[in-house]
C-alpha cells in the first residue's frame, strides 16, 4: 500500500536550501520514493493556507517512508533542511491499488 509524505516548506536560507535540493532526491530514490509534486504552482481553493513551497513524495509503503526519513543516507540532507527552513511534514497511508475510496472512513 503506498504512502505519501506531504511537506509545506518556508525557506529561510535559499543558498543552503539549494544544497538540500541536491542531496535529498538520491536518498528518496534509495527507499523507492518519487516526487509527485515539487515546488510547482499552488492555489488555495478553500481555507487559509499560506504555502510558499509544497512537496508530495510517494513511497511504496508507510514503512519505507519512515525508513527513509530516519535513514543515515537522508540525515545530512535533513539537517540542512532543518537549519534553513520552517517545515511542516505529514506521513499519510494511501489506499491499496484498486481500492474503493469509500471503504476507509
Amino acid at each position: 500500500m503506498p504512502a505519501y509524505v506531504v511537506v509545506e516548506v518556508t525557506v529561510k536560507d535559499a543558498e543552503t536550501y539549494e544544497k538540500y535540493k541536491q542531496l535529498a532526491p538520491p536518498t528518496i530514490g534509495l527507499y523507492g520514493g518519487r516526487y509527485l509534486a515539487r515546488g510547482g504552482r499552488t492555489e488555495v481553493l478553500e481555507g487559509a493556507w499560506d504555502v510558499p513551497r509544497f512537496v508530495i513524495l510517494e513511497f511504496p509503503s508507510y514503512e519505507r517512508a519512515r525508513e527513509w526519513w530516519n535513514s543515515p543516507e537522508y540525515a545530512p540532507a535533513k539537517a540542512l533542511r532543518q537549519a534553513c527552513t520552517q517545515t511542516d511534514m505529514l506521513l499519510v497511508e494511501g489506499l491499496p491499488p484498486g481500492a474503493d475510496p469509500a471503504a476507509r472512513q
